[in-house]
């Protein structure tokens, strides 16, 4: 890691009592260094907002399946040997 600036750096019994100060720092877009005996070891650094899903569109699909009987829907699963094996 590079040279990290000591007025953003905190070691971690620092950082674990300040966590919330140091999350609302991070969070305005500032990287805090998080040290682990001296070092460099971790960065807190905002998060990036996830990008948004596309609204919708109903019936995008319609089409693309061919008509489905409804007999596939409604036929029985197990045949009644196969249910018998089962004890059912």
């Amino acid at each position: 890691m590079a040279e990290a600036d000591p007025q953003k750096t905190f070691n971690v019994h620092d950082a674990k009592t300040q966590l919330s100060k140091l999350m609302d720092r991070a969070h305005a877009g500032e990287e805090i260094v998080l040290a682990k005996a001296g070092e460099p070891w971790a960065k807190l650094v905002p998060l990036t907002p996830p990008q948004a899903l596309p609204p919708r569109t109903p019936g995008r699909y319609k089409g693309l399946i061919g008509d489905i009987p409804d007999s596939v829907w409604f036929e029985p699963f197990y045949s009644d040997e196969e249910l018998d094996r089962f004890g059912l």
